[in-house]
């Protein structure tokens, strides 16, 4: 008789193993879920539990200038540096993955470079080089700052969609009369387009969420949203803080979400 051969399932661990794992996540989640908790107060400090649930402090951050001031600066740049990082990532990524020249590893290492260098020391180099041009303080000043920053996040999605790509297709569509910018557009475009879309969105959660490089560029005039809530819990305490860190979690979510539907969508395609 031959003896059945048990195939190894991840999900069948032991008790105590669950109750640690469990445990480990209740421990990380449990300061969120307060934060969420505490946001909908209303007294003017910050306290736990709620002596009242409501939306007030909600209502003080998007009816206050200076806050909202902070808001629109971080939506635009990240915005921009999310468009121009994607660009340069689609154009980056063509020539890792299809080209054939001397120096493509190193090219590939130092854009990925970003990933591992401290982000203070990126900051202070930054803060040395703007200086000198007087973009300190200025939108511009911050998005050349955040494009190598984001870089990386754009180019591994977007090459990784471009090695999976079937270039026969690219060969049909010339050989048939497309030109190469009708055959990008209409076929290499819409097959690669979920790592192009979801660099995109990381690369504009980065940009929206940095702090560190925002303390050196930032200065007085042009403020970001984590910028101003740094300088907030540096000088007093704000109530509105919990409401606004429960905002960019929502938004947090609701882009991981974006980026898993469109996956799937990815996924159903190949499988079609």
């Amino acid at each position: 008789m031959k003896k059945s051969i048990n195939k190894y399932d991840p999900l069948h661990i032991s008790l105590p193993l669950w109750i640690i794992s469990g445990a480990g996540i209740f421990f990380l989640i449990i300061p969120i879920l307060l934060l969420v908790v505490m946001s909908f107060g209303s007294a003017e400090i910050i306290e736990f539990p709620p002596s009242k649930i409501s939306l007030d402090q909600y209502r003080k951050f998007f009816s206050n200038p200076a806050w909202q001031s902070s808001l629109v600066n971080s939506l635009i740049i990240a915005f921009t540096t999310a468009v121009i990082s994607t660009i340069i990532g689609l154009m980056a990524s063509f020539g890792l993955v299809w080209g054939r020249f001397k120096g493509k590893s190193f090219i590939n290492s130092f854009i990925l470079t970003p990933m591992i260098v401290p982000i203070i020391v990126m900051g202070l180099a930054y803060y040395i080089s703007l200086v000198k041009l007087n973009l300190i303080g200025t939108r511009i000043g911050l998005i050349i700052a955040y494009i190598p920053l984001t870089l990386p996040f754009t180019v591994l999605p977007i090459s990784a969609m471009i090695r999976g790509f079937d270039r026969s297709l690219e060969y049909a569509s010339l050989n048939l009369g497309a030109s190469p910018f009708q055959t990008f557009m209409k076929i290499i475009l819409p097959i690669i387009r979920p790592g192009v879309i979801t660099g995109a969105i990381f690369a504009f959660m980065i940009a929206f969420d940095e702090v560190v490089i925002a303390l050196f560029i930032c200065g007085s005039d042009t403020v970001t949203l984590p910028k101003k809530m740094w300088d907030v819990i540096r000088y007093e305490i704000e109530p509105m803080l919990p409401a606004i860190s429960t905002l960019l979690l929502l938004l947090a979510i609701a882009l991981l979400v974006l980026i898993e539907f469109l996956q799937n969508r990815l996924t159903n395609k190949i499988k079609k």
